[in-house]
Order: structure tokens, then C-alpha cells, then sequence
């Protein structure tokens, strides 16, 4: 089993939101309760991550464009752009000391970008906010960081759950990735990197019925 030790949430993404909620429904038994939206152009759904018995705060963020987005154009968030369907796009952690980690990776040779404030309101209205790494250039095979603060994590609240197996991003080459996570100085507190014919993140869950499901 391989589960980061700092895992916050998986994101992901798809061109259409209802659509997106729909396929995940199909292939794990679980529809995701409606989160909110985004001043990105976005909005999501949420499923919380039981691992080892224990449920939260790890999620997982079923993202797609906000139906009620006032410009047409397809948000570039995740990649959502570029997406034709359901897909593993990126994955957050939540180390104790975001600046200092941010430090430490551009020690390293990384930079992760600055940490910045984003917010979104749930369906009854709450603001949640929220500070994370949000990189011009930031590549979607590094984790993003991300701190709470005051906010409950999403996780957390009365939303449906699923169990969490394994967490692994494949590469063809997994060294040149696997510097570039070092840097940050986390440890096991992100994903493993496995050798992999294609890129791109593995995420497996176990039904309620015992049947895993690999997305």
C-alpha cells in the first residue's frame, strides 16, 4: 500500500462537473456531495478518503467547470482546458510549515511557487479560505501545498466516504520526478514514483462491496 503520509486531497478533473460526478459514481458506488464554487471559473464535488479505518481528513476533489461561470471559455485550472474526460490530475499535502517547506524545495532547486490566499463558499453559503502554492509554470506531477488554517478541512464534514488503497504516480523515467520531490524534504509525505510506460497518477479505492476500483 502506498498512501503519502501528508496527503491532503486528490483532485480530479473533467470538462464537465455533473458528468464528472457521474462516472465516479458509476465506477465506486459513491456520489459525491455537491462542495461549492471557485473564483477560478470552477466548482466541485467532495468524497472523503477513509485510510487504515479512519475516516478524513484526506478527500478526494471531483473538479469541473462551474455551470454557472459567466464566461464560456473552459477554465485552465488542473487542465480542465485540455481535458476531453475524466482524469487523475494532481494531488495535495499539507505539511506543518508551508513557507518553510516552500523554502526548503527552493533550497532544493524547485520552486513551487509563492503561497497565496483562495476561498470558496459551500452550498449553504459558508466562506471556506484557504492558503496554497499556486506557481504560474506549476507542474501538475509535483504536489501543490496546501494550509488550512481556521477552516475545517473538507474532509471532515458529513460527506460520503470510500475507502483509499494506494496513491502512486507512474513515469517512464521516475528519477529526474523523484529529485525533484526530495527537494521538498517531506519524506514519505508524498506519493511514491513507480516506473510506468505511461505519465500520470494511479489512484486505487475500495468499494463497499470489497471490489477495488483503479482510476
Amino acid at each position: 500500500m502506498s498512501i503519502p503520509t501528508l496527503l491532503d486531497h486528490v483532485v480530479i478533473a473533467g470538462p464537465d462537473l455533473a458528468a464528472l460526478v457521474e462516472w465516479f459514481a458509476e465506477r465506486t458506488g459513491v456520489v459525491a456531495a455537491p462542495g461549492g464554487a471557485h473564483p477560478t471559473g470552477t466548482a466541485n464535488a467532495l468524497v472523503a478518503l477513509t485510510v487504515d479505518g479512519r475516516r478524513g481528513p484526506q478527500y478526494i476533489e471531483l473538479i469541473g467547470p462551474n455551470p454557472a461561470r459567466s464566461e464560456p471559455e473552459l477554465p485552465e485550472t488542473f487542465g480542465i482546458s485540455t481535458l476531453t474526460g475524466p482524469s487523475v490530475q494532481a494531488y495535495a499535502v499539507h505539511p506543518a510549515d508551508i513557507e518553510a517547506t516552500v523554502a526548503t524545495a527552493r533550497a532544493g532547486g524547485y520552486d513551487p511557487g509563492d503561497v497565496s490566499d483562495l476561498s470558496r463558499r459551500t452550498p449553504d453559503g459558508t466562506l471556506l479560505e484557504w492558503r496554497l502554492t499556486r506557481g504560474e509554470n506549476r507542474r501538475l506531477d509535483v504536489p501543490f501545498l496546501i494550509d488550512w488554517g481556521t477552516t475545517a478541512q473538507p474532509g471532515l464534514s458529513d460527506i460520503p466516504t470510500i475507502e483509499l488503497v494506494s496513491l502512486v504516480r507512474t513515469e517512464p523515467d521516475p528519477a529526474p520526478l523523484q529529485e525533484i520531490l526530495a527537494a521538498f524534504g517531506l519524506g514519505d509525505g508524498v506519493a511514491e514514483v513507480v516506473t510506468g510506460e505511461e505519465p500520470g497518477f494511479r489512484i486505487t479505492l475500495r468499494r463497499a462491496d470489497g471490489e477495488l476500483v483503479e482510476l
